[in-house]
């Protein structure tokens, strides 16, 4: 109970638009159809590693060439348009092959279920504990529909599947930070976007002592995150993650608080 007010009063104070800066959530906010908000949420988490500044760099130079409508720009391109595109982007390892395929991948998702979340909702059973498995089918469809990229991680391996994890809690989850927009899949099935700072809070904390920053080190926060809010585990991660992106925000302070 002690750590569970400890959070509340973390995420009543941090968990507000102002402070999503720098992230590449705020590109989100640009987009009030869901359909656009969707394919540039998959963009900017999949290009979430590396340098912030540089990660906010490559994901704005991508959605400035498919604005004003990201799903306008991949219905109306075709394969080869979208190669050409992007031809010499590059972010950290990741090249222009990556992005177009990608890319490619999205449209062929699109075309075969009509949105992203569609796509996900056909491999999603709510049956299962976590949406691990749905993770796995939507990766499969989104190489099945052309996008053959290193950008999209395989959950069959365990993989923590960070960036793809990030993208859920966006999309599923409504509140001041996370603009949600996706249907039929509940909060309390997502797994906790595992970064090395939510590593190092679950480390810190005693949610995990698992060293390894893999899927099973996931879960195991996202389980100790459900025992304190069981409907929405991941409900604290963007207003604890603060502490270590922000250069004005000491992730120490986590640890005192609570501590206290």
């Amino acid at each position: 109970m002690k750590l569970t007010t400890k959070f509340e009063a973390v995420y009543t104070r941090y968990n507000k638009q102002e402070f999503i800066h720098p992230d590449p959530l705020e590109f989100l906010e640009k987009y009030e159809d869901v359909r656009d908000r969707e394919i540039a949420g998959l963009v900017a988490s999949s290009l979430a590693y590396g340098r912030v500044s540089q990660i906010l760099k490559s994901v704005d130079q991508v959605l400035d060439v498919m604005n004003p409508s990201p799903y306008e720009f991949l219905k109306s391109s075709s394969k080869e348009n979208i190669g050409d595109k992007f031809k010499g982007f590059k972010h950290r390892f990741a090249k222009d092959t990556d992005l177009s395929g990608l890319l490619i991948g999205i449209k062929g998702a699109i075309e075969e279920h009509g949105s992203l979340n569609a796509c996900f909702l056909n491999g999603y059973d709510e049956s299962d504990e976590t949406v691990q498995p749905a993770l796995s089918s939507f990766v499969d469809s989104l190489i099945a529909g052309g996008g053959e990229t290193n950008l999209l991680p395989d959950p069959s391996k365990g993989s923590a599947c960070k960036r793809l994890n990030l993208f859920l809690r966006w999309m599923v989850r409504e509140d001041e930070v996370d603009p949600g927009g996706w249907s039929g899949i509940s909060p309390s099935k997502l797994i906790a976007p595992l970064d090395t700072h939510m590593h190092k809070i679950g480390l810190g904390l005693d949610m995990t002592s698992r060293r390894q920053g893999n899927m099973q080190t996931a879960l195991e926060v996202t389980k100790a995150l459900a025992e304190i809010c069981p409907e929405d585990p991941i409900k604290y991660d963007f207003a604890l993650t603060r502490f270590g992106i922000r250069d004005d925000m000491d992730m120490e302070e986590i640890f005192r608080l609570c501590e206290e």
